[in-house]
């Protein structure tokens, strides 16, 4: 284990170096992050509420109404914009691969009687042909995945959707780097988000200024153990953003600075695009 902290500390991880292990699933740290996910004033996990039912109403007003329209929510956590955009009248289908986030998405829509679909799953392994007529991933969650994860996922999602159908994706934008704070530092915790047990934490925040990239990284050291996870994303540009998505065959349609369609001024920590599978779909 002092071997592991020495290697930690001497070496910057290379790209996308992955974790030690899935902690949106594991048994304590899911807790904190459903409760997070839950706070309506809470940013941390999923946006505040008021910025949530911003972007459902959006959402539905670019895609000319919803009723009966077929959305993919990728990474759609507890589905707190599921069971919204199903109230909009979408018939929605949430992929997560936190177990705990999907049982409570499952339950809360029984007690609700939405019918909403919930699969607990990696999304870079959906299966699906030509069945949905709109897709999203956001709170800048394709920035998170390895470039080779994210060509994947586009991949899957482009034969996902039927011809015509729309891609709305979110990442962070340049002046988000400005906010960014490289930093390391040291605490003690009696025990809290990391740990149920006490721990000690060390958190380094590093810029890869040439790939555009940022790592925040946590090493979690109990009494037998000790583990470290790497949260990775993406900077974009506009002409980085319309480049890497379009590769992938989609047509670029409109960018904005939210997912609550702000018109894009390129000032905003995010950027958000729309993206379309070329073809008019037949009813």
């Amino acid at each position: 284990m002092n071997k592991k902290i020495i290697e930690f500390l001497k070496n910057q991880p290379i790209l996308y170096a992955e974790s030690d292990d899935a902690f949106w699933d594991d048994e304590h740290i899911s807790k904190h992050m459903l409760a997070a996910h839950l706070d309506p004033d809470c940013d941390s996990a999923s946006r505040k509420q008021a910025g949530i039912i911003a972007s459902v109403n959006w959402i539905s007003e670019l895609c000319g109404g919803s009723e009966k329209k077929k959305l993919l929510d990728l990474g759609c956590g507890p589905g707190i914009y599921a069971e919204l955009l199903a109230e909009k009248g979408f018939q929605v289908t949430g992929i997560d691969f936190s177990k705990r986030s999907i049982n409570y998405a499952i339950d809360s829509s029984n007690k609700k009687h939405l019918n909403i679909t919930y699969h607990y799953q990696n999304y870079l392994h959906i299966n699906y042909d030509e069945e949905f007529d709109v897709a999203i991933l956001i709170y800048c969650d394709f920035g998170v995945l390895s470039p080779e994860n994210r060509s994947i996922l586009l991949r899957k999602t482009y034969r996902a959707l039927k011809p015509g159908g729309i891609l709305i994706l979110d990442a962070f934008n340049e002046p988000y780097v400005k906010s960014f704070e490289e930093i390391q530092n040291i605490s003690y915790q009696p025990g809290g988000f990391w740990a149920a047990e006490p721990y000690a934490l060390i958190q380094r925040n590093h810029y890869y200024r040439e790939s555009r990239n940022t790592l925040e990284q946590y090493l979690v050291i109990t009494e037998n153990n000790c583990k470290c996870y790497n949260i990775w994303n993406q900077i974009y540009t506009q002409d980085m953003f319309a480049k890497e998505v379009t590769e992938a065959v989609f047509e670029t349609v409109s960018f904005f600075d939210d997912v609550q369609g702000k018109e894009y001024t390129c000032l905003a920590n995010t950027i958000c695009g729309v993206f379309r599978k070329p073809g008019i779909e037949t009813r």
